[in-house]
């Protein structure tokens, strides 16, 4: 079954260009079906590039998917248009009221900030809370995931010696859990960033359960979970697309920053030749695999959503 998206939303002639079924709303309203209501916060830049990346990454399960988007009210991004933020995006103001089955709150290249120095952090606070009790369950990524990590657990990030960039070796620590589900012993995975987290206070903290991590110790943990898998962290992006890291290289570059070359990325280490692709398979098993969580726990009546402090940490499903 496809992703639901609106009619006119750019990515989706460029999905169904590379074959990928999407459905528009009218479409979607004559078939009798009860569709996974999944929602973006969007908080990424460029944000009809990340539509893009997401939409690819959630369009492999056969599930009728719902997709809303939504922006934040006390920050205005700077490039992208205001035309298709009010056209595509509601504010937190309009989903308030309403239940998720899922929600998937971006990155942001903000992370060197302190996090109560980041100006939209308290409607951020108010979002992730308001996810505890409106949501099945909730996918962090990059810094979404280690803003997540603080509010919810108190896991501090720390800043590294130099930047992570590349895509990095990652090992399955657990694969019986089902966000593992299919995955290679070893698999590669985007990361980006220039802070990473507090590991030794994730191994102390009972309630977080860490299921993959970088096979070099400096990479740390990549995916984390929490309340029976109803929160999950993905420290890196396994949504990218193959040009976005070379996007992120160049602008560096452009800025003169004199960034390292990402790791494992380009041929020979050139990066005058195209980069190489290398995590798609492990992206769309990740979130097959979360969507396939959500659509087995997720009640039909979403008015009936349990908070996630009801669910036992214990119980992360097999």
């Amino acid at each position: 079954m496809p992703i639901i998206v609106q009619d006119d939303l750019p990515a989706k002639q460029i999905l169904e260009s590379e074959n990928i079924f999407v459905i528009d709303e009218g479409r979607a309203s004559h078939q009798d079906v009860r569709p996974l209501q999944i929602l973006i916060l969007n908080l990424m830049p460029l944000k009809e590039d990340t539509e893009l990346d997401l939409l690819r990454a959630l369009s492999n399960f056969p599930i009728q998917t719902q997709i809303s988007f939504m922006k934040l009210e006390s920050h205005t991004p700077k490039h992208t248009s205001v035309k298709h933020l009010n056209k595509f995006y509601g504010d937190f103001s309009d989903f308030e009221d309403q239940n998720f089955d899922g929600f998937i709150v971006t990155g942001a290249p903000i992370e060197q900030m302190e996090f109560e120095e980041v100006a939209y952090w308290e409607e951020l606070k108010k979002i992730l809370l308001w996810s505890k009790t409106h949501v099945f369950s909730t996918f962090h990524i990059c810094w979404g995931a280690q803003a997540g990590l603080y509010l919810h657990h108190g896991i501090k990030k720390i800043a590294l010696d130099e930047k992570l960039s590349g895509v990095y070796p990652q090992q399955v620590l657990h694969r019986k859990k089902m966000m593992m589900r299919g995955m290679d012993d070893i698999f590669f995975c985007p990361v980006s960033r220039y802070t990473g987290i507090d590991e030794e206070a994730v191994d102390k903290n009972p309630e977080l359960y860490r299921v993959a991590g970088g096979v070099d110790e400096k990479v740390g943990s990549l995916v984390i979970l929490a309340y029976s898998s109803r929160q999950v962290f993905v420290t890196g992006h396994s949504e990218y697309d193959r040009f976005e890291l070379d996007k992120e290289y160049r602008r560096d570059v452009d800025k003169g920053l004199n960034p390292k070359i990402p790791v494992n990325y380009y041929p020979d280490d050139d990066p005058s030749k195209e980069p190489i692709l290398s995590w798609r398979s492990a992206s769309n098993c990740i979130y097959s695999n979360w969507l396939n969580f959500v659509y087995q726990g997720t009640p039909y009546d979403l008015s009936s959503l349990p908070p996630m402090e009801e669910e036992s940490y214990t119980l992360c499903p097999p």
